[in-house]
């Protein structure tokens, strides 16, 4: 008998649809070298809720909202909710799919708005989305126009989040592989490579821009989003332990020496558009995802430092170019 936590190849590469068949091949190359990751001992749940999900027309869909939506005819609200409630908890969103509203962790809306004025326009763009969770800035993208937009992320419940929205909001320019950017074949040069969130927890934060400039073509667009610290020289900051209660946060730079990564990178044009203190508003607890959030992991008499003491997280929208 087959095991029953194992993702099948078939399965994942059924999330891809027409905006990568070219792709396939080399997707699957990939797939073959993580079999053995595509496992989870929650996956037979998530595959179930994705199975109980209702099935139904969509009158509307939209694609570029601060809650990408589609209105349903005739659905189950119980049934809808119940199984989007299995693949708890949401980290990304919010989400509207028919009368459920879900509230994810971060209100990643807030992200994007601070981004998406300053990007070249993804009309027409192919564009590779690192570390994008359960898609929402990918599917985002897909609603501007762009010519095929792929998110990877290795985390399995992400993937099924992704499938499970796909169900109703059928973007066919938007996919996802749960497979880290390092199995990501670099055959395929993208317009577009967005970073966000990820470099932190990089134990080589020079190898993974290296890797990110792989990605792209010559001249193409970096949109890459990280903790920094408030500090005018090359400075670094290396936690000893945890960083608001993370473990596996490794380098947080000022911004001076993350430019100096970018440059030694092979980047040009490294320009900063955005750097704000990320707050409670924005990441929370919320009945989609009823864990400790940030607030556990602030100073509750100093909200300006982490419970380990150190400045409380400051985030960087910074844009560059490959050269060469």
């Amino acid at each position: 008998m087959a095991d029953t936590r194992e993702l099948t190849g078939a399965e994942v590469l059924d999330a891809i649809g027409p905006a990568f068949a070219a792709d396939v091949p080399a997707f699957e190359t990939a797939l073959a070298h993580r079999r053995t990751a595509l496992r989870h001992g929650d996956l037979p749940r998530w595959r179930e809720a994705i199975a109980a999900l209702p099935r139904a027309d969509a009158d509307r869909i939209e694609l570029d909202a601060d809650a990408p939506s589609a209105t349903l005819d005739d659905i189950d609200a119980a049934a809808l909710t119940a199984a989007l409630r299995g693949l708890s908890p949401w980290r990304k969103g919010p989400w509207r799919i028919g009368p459920v509203e879900i509230d994810s962790e971060w209100r990643s809306d807030l992200k994007w708005h601070r981004l998406a004025a300053h990007i070249a326009d993804p009309a027409g763009r192919r564009v590779l989305d690192v570390g994008g969770g359960n898609g929402y800035f990918s599917l985002r993208l897909a609603g501007r126009g762009a010519a095929a937009v792929l998110n990877v992320d290795p985390t399995l419940l992400f993937f099924c989040q992704f499938r499970a929205v796909q169900h109703y909001l059928a973007a066919a320019n938007a996919a996802m592989l749960p497979v880290p950017l390092e199995a990501l074949p670099v055959a395929q040069p993208f317009d577009t490579v967005m970073s966000m969130g990820v470099l932190y927890h990089r134990r080589s934060p020079i190898h993974h821009l290296s890797r990110l400039r792989a990605q792209l073509r010559p001249g193409g667009e970096l949109v890459l989003e990280t903790l920094v610290i408030d500090d005018p020289d090359d400075r670094v900051l290396v936690p000893e332990g945890r960083y608001a209660r993370m473990r596996n946060v490794w380098f947080l730079p000022s911004l001076t020496l993350l430019g100096t990564w970018l440059e030694r990178s092979g980047f040009d044009n490294v320009r900063v558009v955005d750097v704000s203190p990320t707050t409670p508003a924005e990441q929370r607890a919320t009945e989609w995802m009823p864990f400790e959030s940030l607030a556990a992991a602030l100073d509750p008499g100093d909200p300006t430092r982490t419970v380990e003491g150190h400045p409380a997280p400051l985030r960087a929208v910074v844009l560059a170019e490959r050269r060469g």
